[in-house]
């Protein structure tokens, strides 16, 4: 079956997390930015004396899979928006817990005092949610799966997601809050599974509507950054008969639940060229954002794109949180 694969892929890659987990805190060296930031605003004279910024959220905000030890998209943010605003006083405060659903982080906005205190001090605050949500109902409906099982999931995702609003507005009622999308680490390795990029798109669109009717809150998808990687030109490995990336996509006949084709079926499709962003090896293709350990979470890389990302709608939504509160 195709979701038995996708299934087997998450128990290696948690066996791998936990396995290297310690390389990304003691034993990887720091490395400067892939990436090279656009250049600085002028510095504004009303700014406020003193920033803080929050990152709440999973195994993203953490910075899970970034080989430099920097901490994922977090520092970068925090860096750029110090060297573009010249900014002398930015204080960040990362909460991220690597694993966690949305009702975990809920239970930690209500219970956790430190945090509880860091958001009602924080100038801007970063959310990451939703990832482990979907994957749990993955892992729980093994046996078939469709775009149907999601549908409930969903529903109880956004009420919580509606709760950690309300908490944290209750601490903060005015820092903008930057609610990152997730997206779909499936993609290249497991092309046939077509809808679970449908999956993705629908988690994605419910997120940005709750978010687009809240107050002074912004959605950023980073699913079209990272899932091909790095180029357009990134393809998916062709299937049996040649079909080309295109064919694959429009393909409406691979579901979920489609557990027809037998392994001797899959392992007869042809690997697909190599790319400037990507490397086959037999039914392989590594996508250049994803951490090659696990081929899961973002790399050094898939990191500066979500910073950058995030930096752009920071920038101009600047006076919710950079200026003081008279010159706003």
């Amino acid at each position: 079956m195709k979701w038995k694969k996708i299934v087997t892929y998450l128990l290696v890659v948690g066996l791998i997390a936990i396995g290297s987990g310690f390389l990304f805190h003691f034993a990887v060296p720091k490395a400067q930015p892939l990436l090279t930031p656009v250049n600085k605003l002028a510095a504004n004279d009303s700014k406020k004396s003193a920033i803080e910024y929050l990152a709440l959220g999973d195994s993203l905000t953490e910075g899970v899979g970034d080989e430099t030890a920097r901490g994922g998209f977090v520092p970068i943010l925090a860096g750029d928006l110090e060297d573009r605003y010249d900014l002398n006083n930015l204080v960040t405060k990362n909460y991220g817990v690597a694993g966690e659903r949305s009702d975990q982080i809920l239970k930690r906005v209500k219970n956790d005092e430190d945090l509880r205190q860091d958001l009602s001090q924080a100038d801007l605050i970063t959310l990451t949610v939703g990832g482990n949500d979907v994957l749990k109902v993955i892992q729980s409906n093994f046996f078939g799966l469709s775009i149907e099982t999601f549908t409930e999931p969903m529903e109880d995702y956004k009420e919580r997601l509606k709760d950690l609003f309300a908490q944290i507005r209750d601490l903060n009622s005015d820092a903008p809050i930057y609610v990152l999308g997730i997206y779909n680490p499936f993609y290249l390795n497991f092309p046939e599974i077509t809808d679970m990029q449908t999956i993705i798109d629908n988690w994605n669109k419910q997120t940005e509507t709750f978010v687009n009717q809240q107050e002074k809150a912004f959605f950023i998808p980073i699913n079209d950054l990272l899932y091909k990687g790095l180029s357009d030109e990134v393809g998916i490995a062709d299937t049996e008969g040649g079909e080309s990336e295109g064919t694959a996509e429009s393909s409406d006949s691979e579901s979920l639940s489609d557990s027809s084709t037998t392994a001797s079926d899959e392992t007869q499709s042809s690997p697909s060229t190599t790319t400037d962003s990507s490397q086959a090896v037999g039914n392989n293709i590594t996508n250049n954002v994803l951490y090659e350990g696990d081929r899961f979470h973002p790399n050094n890389l898939g990191y500066q794109l979500m910073a950058n990302a995030v930096r752009d709608e920071v920038i101009k939504t600047q006076n919710y949180w950079l200026l003081e509160e008279d010159t706003k």
